[in-house]
């Protein structure tokens, strides 16, 4: 087996200050704290704890007589505010790529503008950067999220200045800053990834392309490592170790050329070792006869295999199932929701029950499917369901004219459009991505039949049974709004349907329901009126503290001047809204000190005028407004 190693591995220019400062200072006696561990390598971590190296979290838990170090991913301002206030002698290991991006971040904040940052947010050194700017910030993980944010924010009247974390993988900054580019033509963007985040990248890449597999080596929570075995498990597999403890024989069954490359916080001594063990070791660990053997176990249609994950792509996972071929599960197999994400559903490493579903020796790919092994078992369990009455849990997958389809262990049961809902004006459709529970009423080979209303109506006769034991005149119950009409919303309060009246929807005057309300809506409401014989609840939404006539009553005494639209016209005055719901007549005779023959020849609709209120007749809902008033007030002063 060729092995070959990628020039740049190792420790980058930061790290490798930081770590020779920290060992520099340990060697001269001083008493050290780092701000958070050092560097994303457990054993270098390790070794200078066992040097007396403490690790915090926070400024204020460091303890007398320590100094502190702030590793190379750099801090917030905040943080050396807190050092200074607490009087800690410090040393400053920031990577210079790192304060570049902190003083772009000041820049924006001190120029009114809006920084997007291209990175992890819960990174440590993207939590730096925002630290640095007190204006607006959005960080975004990928193109995907960036569109989000750019679609709500079309024309921003602040500029917009763009950054990358130092380790953000290339081609992603590359697609996500020619967008912007397009989207903002006048906004600043700065490639902030570190020469050596380059370097590493591209070589990891052009290697991969030579190889039959990748040794990636680096911490587990590393950043920069985790970003070169995505980059090379794009052309082959790829693993990521922290020790060469953690390589495992069998990945090196059948491999020509090996490639390893490592990320920026891996030390040398480990790289070596690394290479040392696969050069020596893993070739005498395992015999010829036993090669031969692993790589030859029978693969067939069917078989049920496991398969350790070791690579994650958007479509598709790669797994290792102990043989020759590359097994591939595409995320159609995966799963069976169309906006899942392969890398939320698995990781590298992750070992998975799967089911061959082709085999092509000529290409050396074994096709599989954890979806169909799942439906598999899923239907056994089904079909006992179907035989006990069991009351099983699915999620509708889709809607049809004929119904909904639920997925139950990865079975499609059938739930007729009648079996879905227990009203038949409710809207079915709305039950798609919602999770149910239903009964299995019918299951012969591919027809399987279930009914979501069934369970719902034993849930909704134990509910009624309840709520008619306890409810009473005044009391409030959170409902969801089932159905509108053109005389008011049915509202389900706990297994009975409420009626509340049109009337009793708006202060205002409304013509539809649908102009406050809309079905599935959750609203407060209160029990107006109870028939128990005929088993029927009047229900109230509007509340009495609203009422716009109430608010009249506190906020307008007679003689207040206030200015307002005029609303409509009619020959002996208009009308002008005082407040919603509200509204009260100037009189023809009030409008002027002289004759007005025609109001539409002094006034139209939506004339702001200044108004003195008269006389308010709370019973009778009447309201007399005069301008002529406020003529003759002002010809007195």
């Amino acid at each position: 087996m060729e092995i070959l190693k990628a020039k740049t591995a190792g420790f980058c220019f930061g790290v490798d200050r930081a770590v020779k400062m920290t060992y520099d200072l340990v060697e001269k006696g001083h008493k050290v704290a780092t701000l958070g561990p050092l560097i994303h390598n457990p054993q270098c971590v390790a070794d200078l704890a066992r040097r007396g190296v403490l690790t915090v979290d926070a400024p204020e838990q460091v303890p007398a007589g320590y100094e502190v170090v702030i590793r190379s991913h750099g801090v917030g301002a905040a943080v050396y505010d807190k050092i200074r206030t607490l009087g800690l002698v410090y040393h400053d290991a920031t990577c210079p790529f790192v304060a570049k991006i902190h003083r772009l971040a000041r820049q924006a904040s001190q120029e009114n503008g809006i920084l997007l940052v291209a990175g992890d947010k819960n990174h440590p050194e993207v939590q730096g950067i925002v630290g640095h700017t007190q204006g607006e910030v959005f960080v975004f993980a990928d193109l995907e999220e960036l569109k989000e944010w750019c679609a709500a924010h079309p024309r921003p009247e602040k500029p917009i200045f763009a950054v990358a974390q130092t380790t953000f993988q290339v081609k992603k900054w590359l697609e996500c800053s020619e967008f912007l580019k397009k989207v903002y033509t006048n906004g600043r963007f700065f490639d902030t990834i570190c020469n050596a985040t380059w370097a590493r990248q591209q070589e990891a890449e052009d290697l991969s392309q030579k190889c039959d597999l990748m040794i990636v080596i680096g911490g587990h929570h590393s950043s920069n490592t985790q970003k070169l075995a995505k980059v090379a498990a794009r052309y082959t597999r790829a693993y990521t170790v922290e020790t060469a403890d953690e390589l495992d024989p069998h990945w090196f069954q059948g491999v020509r050329t090996a490639g390893i490359t490592a990320g920026a916080s891996t030390p040398s001594s480990i790289i070596e070792e690394v290479l040392n063990r696969m050069s020596e070791e893993i070739r005498d660990d395992m015999s010829f006869e036993e090669m031969i053997e692993a790589s030859m176990k029978p693969v067939y249609v069917g078989k049920v295999v496991k398969g350790t994950v070791t690579s994650v792509q958007p479509n598709e996972i790669q797994v290792d199932i102990g043989t020759k071929h590359t097994g591939i599960v595409r995320l159609s197999e995966l799963t069976d929701d169309p906006s899942a994400r392969a890398e939320d559903l698995v990781k590298v490493g992750d070992e998975l029950d799967l089911v061959v579903e082709k085999v092509n020796d000529q290409e050396g790919v074994d096709y599989l499917s954890r979806k169909k092994l799942e439906s598999r078992k899923g239907l056994e369990e089904v079909a006992k369901a179907c035989e006990e009455g069991t009351v099983m849990e699915g999620v509708v997958s889709e809607a049809n004219k004929g119904g909904v389809v639920v997925l139950v262990k990865g079975v499609k049961v059938f739930v007729p459009r009648s079996q879905a809902t227990m009203r038949r004006d409710e809207d079915y459709t709305q039950l798609v991505k919602q999770t149910v529970k239903l009964v299995v009423t019918e299951c012969a080979g591919r027809k399987i039949v279930g009914s979501i209303n069934k369970v719902t109506a034993e849930a909704n006769a134990a509910k009624r049974k309840e709520f008619w034991e306890n409810v009473e005149i005044g009391k409030h119950y959170t409902g969801v709004v089932k159905s509108l009409t053109s005389y008011g919303a049915f509202v389900d309060i706990g297994g009975v349907d409420g009626l509340c009246h049109i009337s009793e929807l708006s202060w205002n005057r409304i013509k539809h329901p649908s102009e406050v309300l809309s079905v599935g809506d959750t609203i407060d409401v209160y029990v107006r009126d109870l028939d128990r014989e005929a088993q029927k609840v009047s229900l109230g939404y509007k509340k009495p503290e609203d009422n716009p006539w109430e608010k009249l009553k506190t906020e307008y005494p007679i003689g207040s001047v206030f200015t307002a639209p005029v609303v409509s016209i009619t020959k002996f005055g208009a009308f002008v809204r005082i407040l919603p719901g509200v509204d009260g007549l100037v009189h023809i005779s009030e409008i002027s000190n002289e004759r007005v023959e025609k109001v539409s020849d002094v006034l139209k609709v939506g004339d702001e005028v200044k108004v003195k209120l008269l006389d308010v007749d709370f019973d009778k809902k009447r309201i007399s407004l005069s301008m002529k008033a406020l003529l003759n007030d002002e010809a007195a002063d």
